[in-house]
């Protein structure tokens, strides 16, 4: 369950059933990323009724706040992740989880004032946590951040940073992400051809391992980088389906 969650089978389906509550956890978690939201609330009910409290209930909050803010719901996502930090018991890992995310929530919603404030928040707790999924988060958005602000440079580091961890930490999830944040940070820098190659290659890795909802996200960069690998009409294509896929499997998405 580890491996499909956080490791070099993201696209394992059908999962097998969970025994415990963090195996509850780790099965939403991989369900999720393959933009499996109607598998992946069922667990995170379930792991609700068993632990309402306490670090795990905590990652469990942050996990659907971040599979809100996939859809376009950051206004949404900040109460979970609010909630999330409330429920971590002081635990590093889950602090430090809520506090990348309202971080992120923040941003989705304009403020990047907030969302300094927050990462500054969190920089102690990832310190702390042995979790290395952490500091591959608090790049992603570190990123994310310095875009907004209009520092490319700076957002190309932390997402160069973020792609280094991605691939230590051995998790596929986290290197195609990464590469989709490089692949915009590239282009807010104005390095276009590298941002295409880089969008290319999180598309292949993305639709290989049945990553549902970040092939939508490499689609969406390809389709303001014509020239790449694929014409206009199958990026349009490849994004529409990827769309639709999610909306399937149990994804709500908020209108743009």
């Amino acid at each position: 369950m580890d491996d499909a969650a956080f490791g070099g089978n993201p696209g394992q389906w059908p999962l097998p059933p969970a025994m415990t509550p963090e195996q509850l956890w780790l099965r939403a978690v991989a369900a999720g990323g393959q933009g499996r939201y109607n598998s992946a609330l069922a667990d995170l009910d379930r792991l609700h009724r068993l632990e309402a409290h306490g670090p795990l209930a905590s990652l469990a909050l942050s996990t659907r706040a971040s599979f809100l803010r996939q859809l376009g719901w950051h206004d949404r996502a900040r109460s979970l992740d609010g909630r999330a930090l409330l429920v971590a018991d002081g635990a590093a890992t889950p602090a430090a989880d809520a506090l990348i995310g309202l971080a992120a929530d923040a941003l989705g919603v304009g403020r990047a004032a907030a969302s300094a404030r927050a990462l500054q928040r969190a920089k102690d707790p990832v310190t702390a946590s042995a979790w290395p999924r952490l500091p591959v988060r608090f790049a992603w958005v570190s990123a994310e951040l310095a875009m907004v602000c209009g520092d490319g440079a700076s957002a190309v580091g932390h997402a160069e940073r973020a792609v280094q961890l991605a691939t230590t930490l051995g998790s596929v999830r986290h290197t195609v992400k990464s590469r989709v944040i490089l692949a915009a940070a590239l282009c807010s820098l104005g390095d276009v051809d590298t941002s295409r190659r880089e969008a290319d290659e999180a598309l292949r890795q993305a639709g290989a391992s049945g990553l549902i909802p970040l092939r939508w996200a490499a689609a969406c960069l390809l389709a303001d980088l014509p020239g790449g690998e694929h014409s206009r009409p199958e990026v349009a294509a490849i994004r529409d389906d990827a769309a639709q896929t999610v909306t399937r499997r149990g994804g709500v998405w908020r209108s743009r």
